[in-house]
């Protein structure tokens, strides 16, 4: 095994500090990747205080990994030492249910294996990206195409699939009315996905603080939901509503500006119920659906489309020593638009 430098979680609550972990030996299908820069997720932050449920400390986050082969299994097709690639949120899934033979793994019906906090095929926790390297199968390796710098990249293995996913299943494009509630980690990439797709993008945010940075990243319109008369004017406008916040909100509020046979989608994940009166589906044959990141083909096809569109995210690159003050920071909403660790500091 290769014992490998890491900041992890011990527990609930205790801030995360640098120790040591063991990386599985590369198997025949499997890559060895070095790391050089994981990005922070609300998620991490939600798994490692338990608030999703209990964790197994310790916790070793990170599921935003960008990188370099180091070395590949002998019977490794797919990629080569000196490729640049990504790991996102899950590294392996059954492969046979009738999801995983769709390319929709992370509905795998056994249940991916998560980055972290996972049981990894050796049976044991699995630790992700706050770490200098990681041993993932073959399939679960993603292409960072040339064109999007590595650290402009590690956000899109989380926060670009998990927008581009919804927005490109339910259609978004010319023509199509989008509206991306929240401009944080995530809604910062749904809306450069939504406006690179031909959308008219418009970002529902509880205030104007973040207007101008929301024009220039894409958006026609920018609203503050704080304003009460904003649902007035905006009722029965959009086709599709895409909620990146991880928090409460009023989703009758919301389904009321869509249109007929319009969707609004859950992607934010708070740890608390939402609930919603059902008048506010069948007044307007609605829906209300959620989504999660996005299979390994799509998210390949994500990475290449923001090639071909010069997207990455907005990104400030942290020292490992800082990644307790980010925690901190991430929930005061102090960062535009990602906390990107550069992982050179773990050595």
């Amino acid at each position: 095994m290769l014992t490998v430098n890491a900041y992890a979680a011990t527990s609930a609550s205790e801030p995360l500090t640098p120790t040591t972990i063991d990386r599985r030996d590369v198997g025949p299908h499997d890559v060895l990747i070095e790391i050089k820069y994981a990005g922070i997720c609300h998620s991490d932050i939600h798994h490692v205080r338990g608030e999703w449920g209990p964790a197994s400390y310790p916790v070793v986050p990170g599921h935003e990994i960008a990188g370099i082969v180091a070395e590949v299994g002998s019977e490794v097709t797919k990629h080569a030492v000196g490729d640049r690639v990504g790991v996102g949120c899950m590294v392996d899934s059954c492969g046979e249910c009738v999801n995983c033979r769709k390319g929709e793994e992370q509905y795998c019906l056994a249940g991916m294996t998560a980055t972290y906090g996972g049981i990894g095929e050796d049976g044991r926790l699995t630790h992700g990206g706050y770490s200098t390297h990681v041993v993932v199968t073959e399939d679960f390796v993603l292409n960072i195409p040339e064109g999007i710098e590595l650290d402009a990249a590690a956000p899109l293995l989380c926060a670009g699939i998990t927008t581009y996913s919804p927005l490109n299943h339910w259609g978004a494009g010319p023509g199509k009315k989008v509206a991306i509630v929240g401009l944080g980690g995530l809604g910062h990439m749904a809306v450069k996905l939504a406006h690179a797709m031909g959308s008219e993008v418009t970002v529902l945010s509880q205030s104007l603080k973040k207007q101008d940075d929301g024009l220039r990243l894409g958006a026609d319109h920018y609203y503050a939901t704080g304003d009460p008369t904003t649902f007035d004017k905006l009722a029965g406008s959009f086709d599709l509503i895409v909620n990146t916040v991880s928090a409460q909100i009023d989703l009758d509020a919301y389904l009321s500006l869509l249109t007929v046979d319009g969707a609004m989608v859950n992607v934010g994940a708070p740890a608390e119920p939402l609930s919603l009166n059902v008048f506010s589906l069948i007044g307007g044959r609605r829906s209300f659906a959620g989504s999660l990141i996005g299979g390994i083909r799509e998210t390949q096809e994500m990475l290449d489309f923001c090639a071909e569109h010069h997207l990455g995210a907005e990104i400030e690159v942290i020292p490992a020593s800082k990644i307790n003050e980010a925690y901190e920071r991430v929930l005061a909403s102090d960062v535009r638009y990602r906390f990107v660790i550069d992982i050179s500091t773990l050595s």
